[in-house]
């Protein structure tokens, strides 16, 4: 709670910031003219000596920061040494957003008001305003070169004259105005998906039309389309893939002599109990030497799904499968994924395959690429392929666990070579039949996980160290790699300081990160604070990506990764299929750029579906806190901001917020360098990774989000209430939680 003398200087702030920002605008309208300070007054509506004299030192202010001119005749001009950059708009407020440059430079700040009608995610040109060395840069939108998107989902408000749709996206501040001859067959409060037919301006905002109504809001299926149409997840193929897609011919027998047959070998698949697409198969004999021979053997898309037709134009759009919580969004049609493509059991399919002749320490001494046919003996799942790994008889048991003891020794070998040990807890739900969920619990990796992971790891590495080393003349070849740079040494210094809080320490040094971090995650162990500063250990690392240029992969120790393992549900692994192919059959490199131009596709739509992913998951968090036991939850203090703290409930891993208003033992002061708040009179603090007990409020579904009560403090002191009024003075003074408030999370 702020005092009056701060709430005064606070206010005197503002007017000071509006100030600036009328007079700039205003000159940077009339580039070509100048002002007189009376002139300015008259336009700015400034009457009074008081106004008057603050004009006067803003003016000044402004000389001094080199923003505008004062001509000799005393006039005032703003000054036009400024220059233009591109940028990508992140709108983080409803009154600033930033212009990210990237290139190492600093994010542009800008105004609302100067967006110009720029939305979040949209591309600009932005004019950069002469600023104070070592100041943030300001700007201001001038062009609006590409928009994200014109399609958004929100809940439509119709009065008698006109309606408008309050997006649910959480960085759209601008309402959606409708004419009401544009609403179709919505009705108040629904949720519809609306088309921008006029982008708005800085004095209006953005026009649209209905074009789907996607239902009541708060229903299942009206949700779960909604994250879909906000994401841009298609609901259907089109007819003519699907057309595309049934006229395959299943044709095995004409290719059987083109390929390496595998089918009298044992094979079988390892695969979650309710998966239908099975993309990849081992195979095992051993070898007169003594040595095994593993065959890691990969559905053959590209053999189906060839360049120029309408399934491959429809798979380089998706680029990838989404996972949902009730339901796949798949990037091939069901005739693909669940039939041709599927290495199910007991039939002959074609596959691409890595082959290597291995003894049991899984030291490699040959390895083979190549087209095959296999026939896969058994279709396990991974609770099958566990009880057998922990004792009990089954098929192929001595198979599976020499497999098991070979995968244990290539982990170790990776982690000796500088891996990385980050896993992070996944939340996995059981649900009715119509999709309402019924409990959440943590999804757990068990050794039969990790045996295919280790496999498949494998794979990828050898078939990109294979591509990268392989030579027709002198030209660079052209691969599709994923991966994974650096960690920003900021960062790690950021976050190595943040640590130290809690006791722990790493190595900032680049060669020492990695048997740091790895030292850090096994020091965590058990601890309550375990799984917050390993999801925040992993936000410091860069984001893993598709890339032409052979980068390396950090966190797995590798040179050179690529993805080949999954065409089914990734298109890059497609693309890496037919670059082996070609390399296989000596062909030349192909056009660098054009590979590049679709790994960059790939990662966007990447990133979209695991956003889409974890909203969906938000959702039915939320939708099982609705429903679940009114009861006490341990929680952690995952994010401390101005208006809340937001705590994890570690039963259920679900995440809500206890709101500084609802604190009403004390007055709440938050303190963003230490991530914490502190109560004025009893000096208690709520800090990041805090160990608390809460209880649930309240729930909405609309904006996925769980209000908390605090029932313990981190000392296991209870909140007491201390006047029926506090709870209401408290928001009062903090004015409430605005539309578009952000978690400000490490």
């Amino acid at each position: 709670m702020r005092t009056k003398k701060e709430t005064k200087k606070s206010a005197g702030k503002d007017r000071a910031i509006n100030l600036k920002e009328q007079i700039l605008s205003v000159l940077r309208q009339n580039r070509s003219q100048a002002f007189t300070a009376k002139q300015l007054a008259k336009k700015l509506q400034l009457k009074g000596d008081r106004y008057e004299k603050s004009l006067r030192d803003m003016l000044d202010f402004l000389i001094e920061t080199d923003e505008i001119s004062m001509l000799s005749n005393g006039t005032y001009r703003y000054n036009t040494k400024t220059q233009t950059k591109t940028g990508v708009v992140d709108w983080v407020s409803p009154h600033y957003a930033f212009i990210v440059v990237g290139n190492d430079e600093k994010d542009i700040w800008v105004h609302s008001s100067n967006l110009n009608g720029a939305l979040d995610g949209d591309t600009v040109n932005v004019v950069v305003y002469m600023h104070r060395a070592g100041s943030k840069p300001e700007g201001e939108v001038s062009e609006i070169l590409q928009r994200k998107k014109d399609e958004y989902v929100g809940i439509i408000e119709i009065t008698k004259r006109h309606a408008f749709v309050i997006p649910d996206n959480r960085k759209m501040y601008a309402d959606i105005y409708i004419p009401l001859d544009a609403i179709g067959n919505a009705k108040d409060r629904e949720k519809v998906l609306v088309k921008i037919t006029h982008w708005g301006d800085a004095e209006q905002g953005p026009q649209g039309k209905v074009t789907e109504v996607l239902g009541k809001a708060g229903e299942h299926e009206t949700e779960m389309h909604s994250i879909m149409a906000e994401f841009g997840l298609p609901f259907r193929f089109p007819e003519e893939v699907e057309a595309e897609a049934k006229a395959i011919r299943n044709d095995i027998e004409s290719e059987v002599a083109k390929r390496r047959d595998f089918r009298d070998i044992v094979t079988f698949t390892i695969d979650p109990e309710d998966a239908k697409d099975f993309d990849d198969a081992l195979s095992i004999r051993k070898l007169e030497n003594g040595h095994w021979e593993i065959g890691v053997h990969i559905a053959d898309v590209t053999h189906y799904v060839t360049p120029g037709t309408s399934l491959e134009r429809e798979a380089f759009a998706r680029a990838t499968s989404v996972y949902l919580v009730d339901r796949t969004i798949p990037m091939l049609p069901e005739r693909l994924s669940n039939d041709l493509c599927s290495l199910r059991p007991n039939e002959d399919k074609l596959t691409f395959s890595s082959v290597f002749e291995m003894d049991e320490t899984g030291k490699i001494y040959n390895e083979w690429f190549g087209r095959t046919i296999i026939h896969s003996n058994r279709r396990f799942t991974y609770e099958e392929v566990q009880r057998i790994l922990e004792g009990e008889s089954g098929d192929f048991a001595e198979d599976l666990r020499l497999l098991n003891d070979i995968a244990k020794q290539m982990k170790e070998d990776r982690f000796k070579n500088g891996a990385m040990s980050f896993e992070t807890i996944e939340v996995k739900f059981k649900l009715d039949e119509k999709g309402v969920p019924l409990a959440v619990y943590p999804k757990i990796r068990k050794d039969a996980h990790k045996l295919i992971e280790e496999f498949m790891l494998l794979a990828n590495k050898k078939v990109a160290e294979w591509v990268y080393k392989y030579k027709k003349g002198k030209e660079k070849n052209t691969m599709v790699y994923r991966i994974h740079e650096s960690p920003d040494n900021e960062k790690v210094k950021l976050f190595a300081s943040f640590i130290r809080r809690f006791g722990y320490k790493i190595q900032t040094e680049s060669g020492k990160i990695a048997d740091s971090m790895n030292q850090l995650i096994e020091d965590l162990e058990g601890k309550p604070e375990q799984f917050t500063l390993q999801n925040l250990a992993i936000r410091t690392m860069a984001k893993a990506r598709y890339s032409t240029e052979p980068l390396g992969h950090f966190g797995l120790a590798f040179a050179h990764y690529t993805h080949f393992t999954s065409p089914i549900r990734r298109y890059p692994d497609m693309m890496a299929h037919r670059l082996l192919q070609l390399y296989l059959n000596a062909g030349k490199a192909p056009d660098r750029n054009v590979y590049e131009d679709q790994c960059k596709h790939s990662s966007e739509r990447e990133k979209v579906a695991s956003d889409a992913e974890r909203a969906s998951i938000k959702y039915k968090q939320v939708e099982f806190m609705k429903n679940a036991e009114q009861k006490d939850y341990e929680g952690l203090v995952t994010g401390v901001t101005e208006f809340g703290v937001f705590v994890e409930m570690i039963e259920t891993r679900c995440e809500g917020m206890v709101r500084i208003s609802d604190l009403t033992d004390d007055y709440y002061e938050h303190d963003p360098e230490n991530y914490r708040i502190i109560g004025r009179k009893t000096k208690r603090i709520i800090t990041f990774g805090d160990k608390v007990t809460v209880r649930v409020k309240a729930t909405n579904l609309e904006r996925r989000s769980i209000d908390l009560t605090l029932v313990n403090f981190p000392d296991g002191k209870p909140l007491k209430e201390t006047s029926k009024d506090k709870g209401r003075d408290n928001l009062k003074s903090r004015g409430g939680k605005k539309k578009g408030s952000k978690s400000k999370y490490f």
